[in-house]
């Protein structure tokens, strides 16, 4: 059975201001549950994420600064959120949910976090409403557990994930890939192991050769034994700060793609929602749920 990582912490609390992209944390399992795509017993509800597990990853002073509420102004303001004990316990939950995932995917093939992909944040920061990075400690642990030796990262937010890339960029252990737009946020990339930067308004079949043309290579080249995927669904021409121009259907395509790749050679997938950020909430809630009904007719 596949699983899914939820809680009502996913969606609260958040600052005045943030609320609305944040519903569709509520929106999506409510969407999936409604239409019989998932039943209550695909979801599963993570712990916070242990201390000693985040410092495989994080430095002890940033993350004694998010448990502690000691972030400067500053480092507020880079973030996006204003500091709480609550936010920090919300991301410490999507990271262990992240990690939970894992498992779930090496016994069904596939599991997926409702939140995650909180690929902004660096190993002594955090960034762009990112504060601990899932991806990159649900890696670490998979590694220092002799779990996986080879672990890929697909990351097609249409935002660089540039705090991966940095925390792996000395580990040969991890590959990281990422197509994003090259002249969206973050504005200083960082160095991935490839990546593809996208010109503003690239059209959909351009964008999905790109990824065809690709990742069977990265496949090939790197044989991993575990797989993580970002699947944002900024890439959208709804999107308001995507500059894509990928339809819904394309943003299916692609997830359809990535899947049957990963299960030709047998490689167990966890998958993080990531961005969106379409100005109609039903929009970011439909294409998300198409990640979940694709990965259910995959599987």
């Amino acid at each position: 059975m596949i699983k899914i990582a939820y809680n009502p912490i996913y969606a609260h609390p958040l600052p005045e201001g943030h609320r609305f992209p944040m519903l569709k944390y509520e929106l999506i399992p409510g969407q999936l549950l409604h239409e019989g795509t998932i039943t209550p017993e695909n979801i599963f509800s993570p712990a916070p994420c242990n201390e000693e597990v985040v410092l495989w990853t994080h430095d002890k002073d940033y993350l004694d600064k998010l448990l502690m509420q000691t972030l400067s102004a500053s480092e507020q303001r880079k973030i996006g959120f204003p500091q709480s004990p609550a936010l920090t316990q919300r991301e410490l939950m999507i990271t262990q949910g992240t990690i939970d995932c894992c498992s779930y995917a090496i016994e069904h093939g596939v599991a997926l976090n409702i939140a995650g992909g909180t690929h902004h944040a660096f190993a002594d920061r955090g960034e762009g409403f990112c504060l601990l990075n899932d991806f990159g400690v649900a890696a670490n642990y998979l590694l220092q557990k002799k779990i996986n030796k080879k672990i890929l990262i697909i990351d097609l937010d249409v935002h660089q994930g540039n705090g991966t890339a940095k925390i792996f960029e000395n580990n040969d252990a991890v590959f990281t890939f990422s197509m994003h737009g090259e002249h969206n946020y973050p504005f200083h990339k960082e160095k991935s192991s490839l990546d593809i930067p996208l010109k503003d308004g690239t059209d959909e079949h351009t964008y999905l050769q790109l990824l065809l043309d690709t990742l069977p290579g990265v496949i090939e080249e790197v044989k991993p034994d575990f797989a993580f995927y970002l699947s944002g669904v900024d890439i959208l021409n709804t999107d308001k700060f995507g500059k894509l121009n990928i339809s819904m259907n394309g943003c299916k395509k692609r997830d359809e793609y990535v899947f049957t790749q990963l299960k030709k050679h047998n490689i167990p997938v966890t998958v993080a929602m990531g961005g969106g950020y379409s100005p109609n909430i039903r929009t970011i809630v439909e294409a998300h749920c198409n990640t979940f009904r694709t990965a259910m007719d995959i599987y």
